[in-house]
């Protein structure tokens, strides 16, 4: 974020008539969602709202309390992940527009999204709120999110910065990573959130990095966000986030939120009112915070300033909406291009609408609603279409549809306790441990399974929709491993051998193993948490309305422990993390060290045929200035309308530096009509060939011969095209 001289002007008029007490009050939380204004002056609170996927109830001041009234239900979008998932850039802007349309027209000033923190580890709870295990790919869909909110009068939060890959222990957890690996991979999207995206509000991260909080961090605030990117936007805590008043004080974070409700006692309350009072503070570090308060406002248009007058004045900002027809369409569409069809022999799907008469319908995610769960990412949605009324929807009446559970979730006892208000014990999270199972449950799950069984023998058309839940991709706690939950393994290896042309489905926020069954079954589709269409959406997709054009953002492995944060590096432990991985992270571990994946990243099928050709790769100089740029055409191939997204990635061939053996640096999707071809344009500067010199501490190119190839997928490859770079 960037600040006009104007409004900074305006904002130092402002500034010289605040008291040490109206400024301590607007740096720290006088709600649980709010800061304090100053009445006298015409400066309002900050009102702000999770998070990624929707806009957040509405809570009781002081206390995890749902007010509990009509007002607050709001659309339920498809999570970070299903954005990710499109790889449109211009359905992650739409996203965005609605997100930012409905908190403006719920009254809030800052948005907590989106979610951008790299997917180290498949085990992490809350990867679903995430985008992908690939800066690039991350950086071109969050800057797109964030100008689709913003330009609604709403400020993005980007979070959690940085390093926020675990929930175990996350309130003490401290990383220790390589600076290359923090350059290259955990802090480009950040990069491009504030160079490209102009995010106007940062959110810090729970953990420590080097010793140092990251909300108290001078490495990460000072020295990287304000001096070297030189960041004139709002930085927030994370709410429990901060632990200490000097350093809080000192660092470039400028409002310190919580879960509790001792607004004054907050670190950057009272105590730092004292501090400065007692010369311990200089009162200048708190002026900085209020500056970038003053300066968000403007930006906002929440007031403008009448420099004669030296008095705020009220001035046009948009009013935001919420709810509406069009925000549906937008989360709709959205939902369609977020769904990955993973396998489909003998081309089993789309299943043909007009000769189902009869359908069996299993599984708990068929009629299972996922807006209300997975921690600070819970909706109070307006509606939820979940598979089960998709497909009734679509089939209508002249199709019966049989439902069964197919596999027993056993109820956990719920306690009286917001789950929020104890976010803060425990070290702020945990691992998930093995779940002991009642004799009951057992029972119950035999008995489903044998249910399942029989309708699957006496049924031609067969779906199965099962998955992860919101106990398994949730805030606060990491999985232990990849299974599948609530022997759903068990069910499909058999619900398969009597009937293998049985559709399996899976809805989660994260990868899960599917090595027990996968190899029966000839059509698998995945969606990531869909969003409030999320089952009209699957259910055109399965019929064929909707060609599918989702392709993994992240690698799916065989199983965690082929993941290098599990092989090489920690995950879930307490106090010291290493990643010792280093830049080795998703695609680029498992190429790197040829470790076969389930489904590799990008991965994606059509119900129609793609075929590339014609690739072109020039330089072209502008000056000082030079790009390459690198065409193809692509012809659908097939007998229906589709959607491809063609993926460039660049290969060094110098060997003059340890690299992946390739990395994504561009990638496109197109919609051609069936027998149609089409042409994409890439365009590469100088710093998609850079890589990281520690010793530098810069990035540099190296001259030399470079692949660039075109992609359906990582190991999907289609065109490729050499040349040669010059860097002075």
């Amino acid at each position: 974020m960037k600040v006009s001289i104007e409004n900074k002007e305006k904002a130092e008029l402002l500034l010289k008539q605040l008291t040490l007490d109206e400024k301590i009050g607007m740096i720290h939380g006088d709600g649980l969602f709010h800061t304090k204004g100053v009445e006298r002056l015409g400066i309002p609170p900050l009102y702000m709202s999770d998070g990624p996927m929707g806009v957040r109830a509405e809570w009781e001041n002081d206390a995890w309390i749902p007010i509990g009234h009509s007002q607050d239900a709001c659309s339920y979008l498809p999570s970070n992940s299903a954005i990710a998932a499109t790889w449109n850039k211009e359905l992650a802007y739409e996203c965005g527009s609605v997100l930012g349309e409905e908190a403006r027209g719920r009254g809030k000033d800052i948005i907590l999204a989106p979610g951008i923190n790299i997917k180290r580890s498949p085990l992490n709870g809350r990867n679903f709120e995430y985008m992908s295990e690939d800066p690039y790919l991350t950086a071109k869909q969050c800057v797109e999110v964030i100008k689709g909110i913003q330009e609604h009068d709403v400020a993005a939060c980007v979070k959690h910065f940085a390093m926020n890959s675990q929930e175990t222990e996350r309130l003490w957890v401290d990383v220790e990573v390589e600076e290359r690996a923090l350059r290259e991979i955990y802090l480009p999207a950040f990069r491009a959130a504030v160079d490209e995206g102009n995010s106007y509000s940062l959110m810090g991260a729970y953990n420590l990095i080097r010793g140092q909080h990251c909300c108290e961090s001078k490495l990460l605030l000072n020295e990287i966000l304000r001096k070297e990117w030189g960041y004139e936007g709002l930085v927030v805590s994370d709410w429990g986030a901060v632990h200490k008043t000097k350093e809080a004080a000192e660092s470039g974070l400028d409002v310190e939120m919580s879960v509790t409700s001792n607004f004054n006692e907050y670190f950057m309350a009272q105590p730092l009112k004292k501090a400065v009072e007692d010369g311990e503070i200089s009162e200048e570090l708190v002026d900085e915070k209020i500056r970038h308060i003053l300066w968000l406002m403007l930006e906002l248009h929440m007031f403008d300033v009448d420099k004669k007058e030296e008095k705020t004045v009220k001035c046009g900002r948009k009013s935001g909406c919420y709810n509406t027809p069009g925000h549906r369409e937008k989360t709709l569409d959205a939902a369609r291009e977020s769904i990955i069809l993973l396998k489909n022999e003998n081309n089993i799907l789309p299943l043909k609408k007009e000769k189902i008469d009869k359908l069996l319908l299993i599984g708990v995610n068929a009629d299972r609603m996922h807006s209300n769960g997975g921690g600070s990412a819970e909706i109070k949605a307006l509606y939820e279409i979940t598979p089960y009324m998709g497909l009734a929807n679509q089939l209508g009446g002249n199709c019966e549809i049989k439902y069964i559970e197919g596999y027993f979730e056993e109820k956990k006892i719920q306690s009286e306790e917001n789950w929020q208000e104890s976010s803060l014990e425990a070290d702020g999270g945990r691992k998930r441990t093995g779940d002991a199972e009642s004799e009951a449950a057992l029972k119950k799950r035999k008995e489903l399974l044998d249910e399942a069984v029989k309708y699957a023998e006496e049924y031609e058309h067969v779906i199965f929709v099962g998955g992860l839940n919101h106990e398994y991709d949730v805030e606060g706690q990491d999985r232990s491993d990849m299974k599948l939950p609530y022997g759903q393994d068990a069910m499909l290896d058999a619900v398969l051998s009597v009937n293998p042309d049985t559709i399996v489905v899976m809805i989660a926020g994260s990868p899960i193993e599917m090595s027990r069954w996968e190899n029966k079954a000839k059509a698998i589709v995945f969606s990531f948490y869909a969003g409030m269409e999320g089952g009209s959406a699957l259910a055109e997709v399965l019929l064929g309305e909707v060609n599918p054009s989702g392709k993994l953002p992240e690698s799916f492995p065989y199983t965690y422990e082929d993941c290098s944060a599990h092989k090489i590096g920690d995950f879930a432990k307490k106090d010291l993390l290493h990643y010792k991985e280093g830049m080795y992270v998703g695609y680029r571990y498992y190429e790197k060290n040829k470790i076969p994946v389930q489904y590799c990243f990008g991965h994606g099928l059509s119900y129609t045929e793609f075929v590339y050709g014609n690739m072109t790769a020039w330089m072209k100089t502008d000056g000082p200035d030079w790009r390459v740029e690198v065409s193809c055409d692509i012809k659908n191939a097939g007998k229906r309308k589709g959607k491809e997204i063609i993926q460039l990635y660049i290969k060094d061939k110098t060997n003059k530096v340890d690299k992946p053996v390739k990395e994504l640096k561009g990638y496109e999707k197109i919609e051609l009509e069936a027998g149609e071809t089409g042409r994409v344009s890439f365009c590469l500067r100088e710093e998609d060939f850079a890589y990281y010199d520690q010793k530098a501490e810069k990035f540099e190119t190296i001259s030399g011969n470079y692949e660039l190839i075109l992609a359906a997928s990582l190991m999907d490859e289609r065109l490729r095209e050499e040349i040669e770079l010059s860097f002075s």
